[in-house]
């Protein structure tokens, strides 16, 4: 698209008849990284919008939805979380939300595309704020080959931020990676995988529910969040855990956590939990 003033960028998605766009007043960035092209532009409402290969990825404005909801529900769940790696999550908005938990001891970013995390650094600097923290270590390889090679039982949440199952991040849906990730973690690990939207792309869901459940994870939970920028508008997470359940956690910290957020708390957890009807249905099915 041109810098012309007050133009529109907008994602059509082709597989679900709809598309999302947002006023922008002009690009601020594009390149052509050795993975992906990336793309920048300021809007008249959302603040700054990442694009890559065409498809969004974070705003300014509604990026706290996803990045609260890929981290604390899984932290508050587990008992006592403190080595936390991230596969994925370039724009760093995640390893922010980690590192609010003062029990974290570790959190590893293992993000394949270094441009990703510096244009974040650039664009979206709140998101970066962390970036510096004595805990936080940022690695730019692969993401499947480093889980493949990690420490058996050595990890107590993994949050897998990737983009969607195409390009770089498609290796990250299948059974073997999930194999990968539950050798890593210990007894009472969780792993967090973003899944997409519950309605415009519940076979692929169903598939990470599937490979999951293959790869030996004892319970498995979808919870569903908006988030304006992406497909339908609505999202998930899907929780899986090594041994356990991930119907309770620790309600009392969520109420008493020692910082702010913008859309997680105690209800919003409660209310994640909470499975309308169809995806019932859905993941009831083989």
């Amino acid at each position: 698209m041109s810098n012309d003033t007050s133009t529109w960028f907008t994602e059509q998605h082709d597989y679900s008849g709809s598309s999302i766009g947002f006023r922008v007043t002009q690009r601020l960035h594009s390149e052509q990284s050795p993975f992906q092209l990336i793309e920048i532009y300021d809007t008249t409402d959302w603040g700054k919008l990442m694009v890559i290969d065409g498809c969004m990825m974070v705003t300014t404005r509604d990026n706290f939805f996803y990045h609260e909801m890929m981290s604390h529900p899984a932290l508050f769940t587990h008992a006592n979380p403190k080595r936390v790696v991230i596969i994925g999550g370039g724009d760093c908005g995640t390893l922010r939300e980690v590192l609010r938990h003062n029990s974290v001891e570790s959190a590893i970013q293992v993000e394949i595309d270094e441009r990703v995390t510096r244009l974040a650094e650039k664009y979206f600097p709140e998101l970066c704020e962390s970036n510096g923290d004595s805990r936080a270590q940022l690695l730019f390889i692969d993401g499947i080959k480093w889980m493949a090679e990690c420490a058996s039982e050595s990890l107590d949440v993994i949050i897998i931020d990737s983009t969607d199952p195409i390009g770089p991040a498609e290796g990250l849906f299948n059974a073997a990676f999930y194999q990968s990730c539950l050798k890593a973690l210990k007894p009472d690990g969780i792993v967090v995988q973003q899944s997409e939207s519950p309605l415009a792309h519940l076979p692929l869901l169903k598939d990470i529910r599937s490979a999951m459940t293959t790869a030996g994870f004892a319970s498995l939970r979808t919870l569903c969040f908006p988030q304006p920028c992406y497909p339908s508008g609505w999202w998930s997470a899907t929780l899986a855990r090594k041994r356990g359940d991930l119907d309770k956690f620790r309600e009392n910290d969520a109420v008493t956590k020692s910082f702010a957020t913008q859309y997680y708390n105690l209800d919003t957890h409660k209310a994640a939990l909470a499975q309308p009807e169809f995806l019932k249905r859905a993941f009831a099915q083989p």
